[in-house]
């Protein structure tokens, strides 16, 4: 009895350690975010500004927040993943702008978030080879691999908001494009017609209103139109997009009807996404062929033959044994 309560403790503490090891490094992380954040939040810091004023208010604006603070430090801490050239660094952030991070410290906070990735698979990886296999080829391949798997997750949860957002934009352009030839036809200008598809679309198409008012608040701070349009279709990375640009920009340069142009290209729009479809539909034949072959077909083989076979079982086998 007390080697099988010896054996259960020992199997509880086989099975606990794990999430003791990860109890331990969330606890420690935190910490270590509140030491560089400076240990107090950028809203108690106003709130206490507020109960007791100080003699240079302006000196509350020029002081950094927790969080340039914590990116600063993590920035030091990544820098070895830094890009080496100015190609990659252009690379990288355009692969962010697919994905809808464009801020300042984008870069940062995505190279910062593969470290820290990287480190977590390194402790927990580590943790749970040496509790598994000890000091073993089995326990380092499983540290590589838990390692390798968190430093590229970053990398793959952008890949996939990318691919989603692209789609969307995808999606919801020719009807954008729609309301603008009615903005244009009715007489507003092109910069009013994006005005009013970012204001209009908001609910339905998100994405494509978002990518229309950044396009017209940089066309009201006073940025050229056609450098306007050329950035709308280069930071989504959607070529319906920057098709689109080229147009309106030619149509700009020559003096042609921007409405006509505009409905143009939103027929094309609309053939191409039908095309799309019925290519998918087409496919959906052979891609069924897989789960019918491996799932659905034994099933019915079962169903329809098992009886008979059963009754051959019964009545011709011990006939032939000459029973």
């Amino acid at each position: 009895m007390d080697i099988f309560a010896l054996n259960l403790v020992f199997w509880d503490f086989e099975e606990l350690l794990p999430l003791a090891l990860f109890g331990l490094f969330t606890v420690v992380a935190w910490w270590l975010l509140e030491r560089l954040a400076g240990g107090r939040g950028r809203a108690l810091e106003r709130l206490q500004d507020i109960k007791t004023p100080r003699k240079t208010p302006n000196q509350s604006l020029l002081k950094e927040n927790s969080v340039s603070k914590v990116l600063e430090k993590t920035a030091a801490l990544a820098k070895p993943l830094e890009p080496k050239s100015q190609e990659e660094l252009s690379r990288l952030k355009a692969k962010l702008s697919y994905a809808g991070f464009r801020g300042e410290y984008a870069s940062r906070v995505f190279l910062a978030m593969k470290l820290a990735g990287l480190l977590a698979g390194l402790l927990l990886g580590g943790g749970v080879g040496l509790l598994r296999y000890g000091l073993q080829q089995k326990g380092l391949i499983t540290t590589i691999g838990a390692a390798g798997v968190l430093f590229y997750l970053p990398d793959l949860a952008v890949w996939y908001l990318a691919r989603r957002r692209q789609q969307q934009i995808f999606v919801g352009l020719p009807d954008a494009l729609d309301l603008m030839v009615v903005c244009v036809e009715a007489g507003l200008g092109l910069d009013h017609a994006m005005r009013k598809v970012a204001d209009e679309m908001k609910s339905v198409y998100p994405v494509v209103a978002e990518e229309f008012a950044l396009a017209n608040f940089q066309l009201q701070m006073g940025r050229p139109r056609a450098e306007v349009l050329h950035e709308l279709g280069a930071r989504t990375g959607v070529a319906d997009l920057r098709s689109l640009a080229g147009v309106l920009i030619q149509a700009e340069k020559f003096g042609s009807s921007v409405a006509q142009a505009l409905r143009v290209q939103s027929d094309s729009m609309r053939v191409r996404r039908r095309q799309l479809a019925e290519e998918k539909a087409a496919k959906t034949a052979v891609k069924l062929i897989f789960p019918l072959v491996l799932f659905i077909f034994p099933g019915i083989f079962v169903v329809l033959v098992g009886p008979a076979a059963i009754s051959m079982m019964r009545e011709m086998f011990p006939k032939m044994a000459g029973g």
